[in-house]
């Protein structure tokens, strides 16, 4: 079993494309890992990442969604991972309350970006028993719309982590980057998570931040692309 690498979980054609830049993105920062796809049935859905720790082929793996691309070294994650048992960030929206299923101030973090050993293995245990019983269904606005999201794999995540106790390693948002609502930050972007491409001035100011003699500088993306 390799020490270190980073796995994908994938289903559907359509993804590939996106997949195929992430992993290029991975290999121009981390030639060293070795890289991991497990490709899942069709018609499966973001409850079955729930089952990600018995996936990994790996001793120390990140997981990374397909939408991301990586911008910087990864070595404190894993580092932080193998002392901790998990890292990750918070969620842009922290409040795990906003699913039918949970209440009160539980913490919601994002599974886009998770590095993991097997420390971290009653967590994933306890995710995948909830995935698929606990009311994982959201309402927002869209625009001035009420809309449901019929489940999301986030909120057992949450309930599993509060279940059992344990003590992820906060990672700073930059190492899970939501442009949509990450609008401004210091220091370099470790992974940008969205369908769209980094800008090539978010490329470069990463690059530039990453410098371990880098004055570390604040940036701002300015107004949301749509508006909003």
């Amino acid at each position: 079993m390799a020490d270190r690498g980073v796995v994908y979980i994938v289903w559907g054609e359509k993804i590939q494309p996106i997949l195929q830049r992430s992993i290029a993105s991975v290999n121009r920062l981390h030639p060293e890992l070795p890289i991991h796809v497990e490709t899942i049935a069709p018609d499966s859905t973001l409850l079955d990442k729930a089952r990600m720790h018995r996936l990994t082929p790996f001793e120390e793996t990140v997981f990374l969604d397909s939408d991301t691309v990586v911008l910087g070294r990864l070595d404190y994650g894993f580092d932080m991972a193998a002392r901790h048992g998990l890292a990750l960030s918070i969620c842009e929206c922290p409040w795990g309350r906003r699913y039918g299923g949970l209440e009160g101030d539980i913490v919601e973090y994002n599974t886009g970006v998770l590095f993991f050993t097997e420390k971290a293995h009653p967590v994933f245990d306890a995710w995948e028993a909830c995935a698929r019983e606990i009311d994982s269904s959201i309402l927002f606005y869209q625009g001035t719309r009420l809309v449901r999201m019929p489940f999301n794999d986030q909120a057992g995540f949450a309930k599993a982590v509060d279940d059992t106790g344990f003590n992820p390693f906060v990672l700073p948002f930059n190492w899970n980057f939501r442009p949509l609502w990450h609008r401004s930050f210091f220091g370099p972007v470790k992974i940008w998570h969205d369908y769209s491409d980094p800008p090539a001035h978010v490329t470069q100011w990463s690059l530039n931040q990453s410098d371990p003699g880098a004055i570390i500088q604040y940036a701002d993306l300015g107004p949301r692309p749509d508006g909003q």
